[in-house]
């Protein structure tokens, strides 16, 4: 079974790491073959043909890093299957550079505190690379940030978007108690 990908020129040294270690360390944890065309950016990936999973892992921790995440913060989702990537495309949604800036200013944040609170109120990574803004954690978790992401797309200020996000996070932390009792 083989999947294609591309990825971007100043993220080709990510995925192949010191020596080629990264690339080294992606193919024995997901039983992959993995070949980069340096020149085009396109990544090769061939693994077994009865089992796609650990292939679709393999792309997508590719595409993590593709994203602007670290190798270290993709490999994350090997570790644990219910992790998963969501990208959110901002090309659609500015008009020209200076536009794009500002969305990505304003979900990154003074000193990137907004990027930093969504992740530490929902408990996911988050990448603001280029027109994406890349997302990494659990279905639950990844909805709540999402829909902080997009509410500051929409330009709500930031403490209403903290206090969306508190506010899901006590009722997060309501639904496991009751869970429980």
């Amino acid at each position: 079974m083989i999947q294609e990908t591309k990825i971007a020129a100043n993220r080709i040294g990510a995925l192949i790491g010191k020596g080629g270690a990264t690339k080294k360390d992606l193919e024995s944890k997901t039983c992959t073959t993995i070949t980069i065309d340096s020149k085009e950016g396109m990544v090769r990936v061939e693994g077994a043909d009865d089992n796609a999973v650990p292939l679709l892992r393999a792309i997508e921790v590719i595409n993590a890093v593709n994203r602007g995440f670290s190798p270290g913060r993709a490999f994350e989702l090997l570790e644990d299957e219910d992790l998963l990537l969501e990208v959110i495309d901002l090309s659609g949604l500015a008009d020209n550079p200076r536009q794009l800036d500002r969305l990505r200013g304003r979900i990154i944040g003074k000193d990137g505190r907004a990027r930093e609170q969504i992740e530490n109120m929902t408990d996911t990574e988050i990448s603001v690379f280029g027109k994406t803004v890349a997302i990494i954690g659990y279905p639950e978790q990844l909805k709540v940030a999402r829909s902080a992401v997009d509410m500051l797309i929409e330009g709500v200020p930031h403490e209403n978007v903290f206090a969306f996000l508190d506010k899901k996070k006590k009722e997060a932390k309501q639904d496991l108690i009751s869970y429980y009792y």
